[in-house]
């Protein structure tokens, strides 16, 4: 299951998301102190993913803990964009927020917020 392309695809479904950062959203890609002119958000996954939700002795999903950091020259725009990615990661996915730090350095805002929630493996349906 690739968890990265399963959020930023739900992160870009998103028309605030896309219009404030599209094209300046990595995996694991943190921006240098010069080049945040414009809002980054990087997607980190702190694990691959581990399984639990047993039936039958097989396992069904997959547990995922996950970094997301925006990155900003606003902090209402930083803390705009991270309660709109908040709200992605629970409707879309039904990921919990778990709160991470809010950083300024250099004239730079960062929020970094994890993420923990389940989903249901590929292949389930052939189980």
């Amino acid at each position: 299951m690739d968890i990265l392309s399963i959020i930023y695809n739900r992160l870009i479904a998103d028309d605030y998301i896309k219009e404030q950062a599209l094209g300046r959203i990595k995996y694991y890609e943190y921006p240098a102190t010069g080049d945040v002119d414009n809002p980054f958000i990087v997607i980190d996954p702190l694990d691959d993913g581990s399984p639990v939700d047993f039936a039958d002795n097989t396992w069904t999903k997959l547990d995922f803990l996950i970094q997301i950091d925006v990155w900003t020259l606003n902090r209402l725009t930083t803390l705009n964009l991270a309660n709109t990615v908040r709200d992605v990661m629970w409707n879309d996915l039904g990921f919990k927020q778990i709160n991470g730090p809010n950083e300024y350095d250099e004239g730079i805002f960062r929020k970094a917020d994890r993420y923990r929630g389940t989903l249901y493996r590929d292949d389930f349906n052939k189980l």
